[in-house]
């Protein structure tokens, strides 16, 4: 009888378990796992105007991929975009945390004011942006030109303009990383640093052998979500650089690239053929990351 009892009390507790995670369920089922078949589906299609006609193709679509210069192009970008805004957007929140960590007049204001970035929708963040980089009135070049320098094309000038997207990009998320980063300094206990300080370790020594290992697992998971995020740029190049800009083809993302083909020249089959692409170049790098975590991230 008692156990009958426990078994119902069980099946009630896993029901109650089911019941809450639905709404989360419903959710990534309705907004994340249905449009991944659904754009996997349609990458086999070639699809007409306005959405009509759909025909299907195969792998015509992947194959126009490989000999589209314009997909290996923006693939770069991409890449160009993630190994300027990771590192340095990573290195400099952890940097202002632990800055932050320490007891100090106005803490709590400056973490406020760093964190802001993160609160203001992209869209405002690159037009205030691209009004300070603007080549003829901008606040920038205004400057320079005080200086003696001569005027620079930020968002006009293909050899630069990437690495400017990119440095705008590392200042919107600088707030949000380092509160994570802050987070996990905060769960080093105090004792470490009084034993080290015992045994004449200097500041350098307790943040490389102390600090970097007990965070490890936040810096993992803030590296592998700012390369997801990284990958998928696209309001930042929308808003800052012109379609008719020359920097455009040396600065568009595959995300851009996507909605050019699918948004723009109502091709979503081969759109959806670039999406499918990022995301397997996602889940190879993910799946690298996920492997070599072991080598460097502490969990004790």
């Amino acid at each position: 009888m008692m156990q009958k009892s426990r078994l119902t009390r069980d099946w009630k507790e896993c029901i109650w378990g089911w019941f809450f995670i639905l709404p989360t369920m419903l959710g990534l089922i309705i907004l994340n796992i249905i449009p991944i078949v659904q754009t996997i589906y349609q990458s086999f299609f070639k699809t007409g105007s306005f959405g009509r006609g759909n025909i299907f193709v195969g792998l015509e679509n992947y194959k126009n991929l490989i000999e589209d210069s314009s997909v290996w192009q923006s693939l770069i970008n991409t890449f160009k975009y993630a190994i300027v805004e990771v590192p340095l957007s990573i290195v400099i929140a952890l940097v202002l945390a632990v800055m932050l960590n320490r007891k100090m007049r106005g803490r709590t204001f400056y973490r406020t004011i760093f964190f802001l970035p993160m609160v203001v929708a992209p869209a405002a963040v690159a037009m205030v942006w691209r009004w300070l980089f603007n080549s003829e009135f901008g606040l920038l070049n205004k400057l320079l030109n005080t200086v003696g320098i001569g005027e620079v094309n930020w968002l006009s000038d293909p050899k630069i303009t990437v690495y400017v997207v990119a440095m705008v990009g590392v200042w919107s998320v600088i707030g949000y990383n380092m509160v994570l980063f802050l987070a996990g300094l905060q769960e080093i206990p105090r004792d470490f640093y009084e034993a080290s300080e015992i045994d004449g370790a200097n500041v350098f020594q307790q943040f490389f052998h102390i600090t970097l290992p007990q965070i490890s697992p936040t810096m993992f998971f803030v590296l592998v979500t700012r390369i997801i995020a990284s990958f998928q740029v696209f309001d930042m190049i929308l808003m800052m650089v012109d379609r008719s800009s020359p920097a455009l083809p040396k600065t568009q993302s595959l995300v851009y690239l996507f909605y050019r083909y699918a948004f723009v020249e109502n091709n979503k089959g081969y759109g959806s053929a670039i999406v499918v692409l990022l995301l397997v170049i996602i889940m190879i790098i993910t799946v690298i990351q996920m492997i070599m975590q072991k080598k460097w991230v502490h969990y004790e």
